[in-house]
């Protein structure tokens, strides 16, 4: 077959099959999922390579009408592109400025190409240079135009498809433009090849849009490339530039350089042929260009939304059996990294850290403890270092290994050491056993086990720091108790020290040491009372009891202070159920509350009363100094607040309302400084029905 029959049947074929292509393109667009300008530059590209094949079998064609059909072909792909992203993503957020750069790139080079520059030249010479310049260049428009299309469709499976059907095409005229700039003029062979290589692009994106579009759309499942495939595509077009530069130098050089420009230009692409080889063969550089395109390039090893709520669901489970917190985070680290043994060890609070939770490793010393001031833990805290004992000596993890201590050389199956840090402070590490099956570490396992030791670490901190507040609040409840029975045991003492005051002027006073041996009575009988409610454990009980008879003896045992309470009795017949010592002595706290806050010329009422029939009410309102309403709302009911500088302890208040709230009351306070205050204690009254001993809980 003659070469011109071999061309002819290339781009021939390359047509029909791109015709193809197109037809699926126009079935698209009817169906709304791509837009006219895409499917119009799939009726270019069957024109384009229509006319290429007629012109190999019978050419007639110049190089300026040439470049307009190179020019009009990518210039109508990249149109096309930018204009389905744009139509794809009218509801997301994507970056405009590479779509408006490249509109403005393509028409200026449209303009370029096609108007002024095949108008000014007339060597056929320089018109097959111009020709070979700007069929590269709108290659390479065209190639981020791709890039981005399938970068800003993370879920259109259809917009994916174009992309890598495209990027076939394109690569291929890359390597057949960057040859001719390489070598100075066009290979026959790449062009002939050059129509199939279009057709047989177009068989996948017929055969992958049929697929796609048959299903539902749009899907979510997202179309990605393989690692090996992306990292050598990105070395090979990286490669593909590098060279189409040195090849732009190396003919400059040549055209400019005299007698010495061959020798230039062979040993400038000489050059830059060894430093993509020593690129690709070396192992670092290989090494750091994987991490890269691993990072920026394709979906992660690992599910992290999974990984994130199986930790998540292993630190908040509710504890079986009373399992250790310890252990529990030791099980969660080690199912994130799928390994069977671990030990955690924490810091002891005296500079050492020691191990406390164990999981099925074994290790032979029964005390062993690592200083907190070793390099080791240095390493682990300020760098932040994963250790790998395992690691072959040449591999990057065994930088820091001769920094481990003894003790882990006697762990046989010791796999990795993995940094638990809060902020930058080391609260401990965990050592983990090697995994089931082969392993290969790599960065994203790296990042992974450093971000789940932060975590698990603020976990075991936070525990720690319940486990204090709960000691505190035990303490604090302890201090509480004492509290109130230091209140009670100061009230006691006063009545004692007012008999022992008067006893040396009433001694001789058969009254005085009557009224002496009741009070002595009245307070051993509250001591009794006390320490018996100090010793059980259950509520004590309460009883029906007269309101008035509480409120006449509070009121008796103030009339010795100043200014004396007056006592108005509404309704003299209501009955609650209460304990009557902690009633009585929560009223008199009160109403002496009242005298102190009130000058001696100054008034206290006390009042009893009921109110909807169901409620007792005791008021006890004087003109004192008052409270503003910062005082009220936020120290008034605090315990262990108090504005009797050395005379309380500030828990008198506290203690009548949490009394009252346990009969099922409250205690309401109005108070204005300078005019009074108000205190009204509501407490439900008594129905009758005592067929079970009311429940009064003590404070």
């Amino acid at each position: 077959m003659l070469l011109e029959n071999v061309t002819f049947t290339s781009y021939l074929g390359g047509s029909l099959l791109l015709g193809a292509l197109t037809l699926i393109s126009i079935f698209l667009w009817l169906k709304r999922h791509i837009t006219f300008s895409l499917m119009f530059a799939s009726l270019i590209s069957v024109t384009w390579c229509s006319i290429l094949a007629w012109d190999s079998y019978s050419p007639s064609l110049t190089v300026q009408q040439l470049i307009l059909c190179e020019t009009l072909r990518f210039g109508s792909w990249i149109f096309g592109i930018l204009q389905q992203l744009k139509y794809s993503n009218q509801n997301r957020k994507v970056q405009r400025g590479p779509f408006l750069l490249l509109h403005i790139l393509w028409i200026l080079a449209g303009i370029v190409f096609v108007i002024i520059l095949p108008t000014l030249i007339d060597n056929k010479n320089q018109a097959y240079k111009l020709y070979v310049w700007s069929s590269l260049l709108l290659t390479i428009l065209c190639i981020v135009a791709v890039e981005q299309l399938f970068r800003n469709s993370p879920h259109n499976r259809i917009n994916k498809v174009y992309s890598l059907g495209l990027a076939g095409i394109l690569l291929y005229d890359l390597y057949l433009f960057s040859y001719a700039l390489l070598f100075g003029q066009l290979d026959a062979e790449i062009w002939r090849a050059r129509g199939a290589v279009n057709g047989a692009s177009a068989i996948f994106l017929s055969f992958a849009l049929l697929a796609v579009s048959s299903q539902n759309y749009p899907q979510q499942n997202r179309v990605t490339i393989s690692r090996p495939m992306a990292f050598y595509t990105t070395g090979l077009t990286t490669a593909g530039f590098f060279l189409a530069l040195m090849a732009a130098g190396g003919y400059y050089i040549k055209l400019y350089g005299g007698d010495w420009g061959t020798v230039i230009q062979v040993t400038l692409i000489f050059s830059a042929l060894i430093s993509i080889a020593v690129m690709f063969l070396s192992e670092s550089a290989r090494a750091n260009l994987s991490v890269y395109i691993d990072k920026h390039f394709f979906v992660h090893k690992y599910d992290y939304r999974s990984q994130w709520l199986s930790l998540i669901h292993h630190l908040t489970s509710s504890p079986e059996d009373n399992e250790d917190p310890h252990q529990k985070a030791l099980k969660a680290i080690m199912d994130v990294v799928k390994c069977s043994g671990g030990m955690l060890w924490m810091d002891n609070q005296f500079g050492r850290f020691i191990p406390i939770a164990t999981l099925n490793m074994n290790f032979p010393r029964q005390e062993c403890e690592e200083p907190s001031g070793s390099e080791f833990c240095t390493i682990l805290r300020e760098q932040e270092w994963v250790f790998s004992p395992s690691a072959a000596s040449d591999h990057e993890l065994s930088n820091f290994n001769e920094y481990l201590p003894e003790w882990s050389k006697e762990i046989g199956d010791l796999w990795l050491i993995i940094p638990m840090l809060v902020d930058s402070e080391l609260i401990g590490f965990v050592l983990l056993s090697s995994p089931p099956t082969e392993f290969a570490l790599t960065w994203e396992d790296l990042d992974l086990f450093k971000t789940v030791g932060r975590e698990v670490a603020n976990y075991v901190s936070r525990n720690e720091a319940a486990e204090l507040l709960a000691q505190s609040k035990q303490f604090d409840a302890y201090n509480k108790l004492s509290a109130f029975v230091m209140h009670d045991l100061k009230n006691l003492i006063a009545q004692q020290a007012l008999v022992v005051e008067n006893a040396a002027k009433h001694k001789e006073n058969p009254d005085f040491i009557d009224d002496m041996i009741r009070t002595i009575d009245n307070s051993v009988q509250r001591m009794s009372n006390l320490l018996k409610k100090l010793q059980q454990t259950q509520p004590s009980s309460g009883r029906p009891l007269e309101l008035k008879n509480i409120i006449v003896n509070s009121v008796k045992k103030c009339q010795d202070r100043m200014p004396p309470p007056t006592l108005r009795i509404i309704e003299d017949s209501l009955k609650v159920v209460a304990d009557e010592d902690n009633l009585e002595m929560i009223v008199t706290h009160i109403i002496k509350n009242a005298q102190e806050a009130t000058a001696s010329d100054g008034y206290v009422d006390v009042t009893l009363r009921s109110e909807d029939g169901n409620q007792a009410i005791i008021e006890v309102e004087d003109n004192g100094c008052g409270m503003d309403s910062d005082f009220l709302k936020n120290r008034l009911f605090r315990p262990f607040d108090t504005t009797k500088s050395g005379k309380g302890m500030g828990i008198g208040v506290y203690q009548t309302r949490e009394f009252i709230r346990n009969l099922g009351g409250d205690v309401l306070v109005k108070s204005e400084p300078g005019v009074g205050t108000t205190f009204t204690i509501r407490i439900p009254m008594d129905t009758g029905d005592h067929n079970s001993t009311a429940q009064v809980e003590q404070v």
